[in-house]
């Protein structure tokens, strides 16, 4: 017999298919939440989430927190806070309430954000050198 297989969403697996930590659907956090590697999140989280890596939240996942890692999947909701050091990635589903700080934002058709957002490293020309080298030969010319 054929049993498909159930369909995940984009933000159920990462690229390299493996997942460090899992809080369920049912599972609820209240406090500081302190991690690395990779990390799903399908429940609720209040507080603060503080983590050295990756996080994809599941269409089901409801933080309210402010959330500090390197790259955020979004399908669910956040109300807090963003602050990713790589790419804040929002899905279809995504719903983000709070001011984002982000190195690249990616947001899909149908996904709602509500906030301020910055992008890290968009500093002035004097900060960073080859921009600063090709504005002063843009002025000699």
């Amino acid at each position: 017999m054929f049993v498909a297989k159930k369909d995940v969403s984009p933000a159920a697996t990462p690229a390299n298919g493996k997942v460090d930590t899992i809080i369920g659907q049912e599972a609820e956090i209240k406090g500081t939440l302190t991690s690395t590697g990779i990390i799903r999140i399908d429940g609720k989280v209040d507080g603060e989430i503080i983590h050295e890596g990756d996080i994809m939240i599941g269409e089901t996942g409801n933080i309210t927190a402010d959330v500090k890692a390197r790259n955020v999947t979004v399908a669910g909701a956040i109300t807090g806070n963003v602050d990713a050091t790589g790419k804040l990635e929002l899905l279809a589903s995504a719903r983000v309430t709070g001011d984002i700080s982000i190195g690249a934002l990616v947001i899909g058709e149908g996904a709602v954000f509500r906030g301020t957002s910055e992008t890290k490293g968009a500093g002035k020309a004097a900060d960073r050198p080859d921009i600063a080298k090709a504005a002063k030969k843009e002025e000699r010319q």
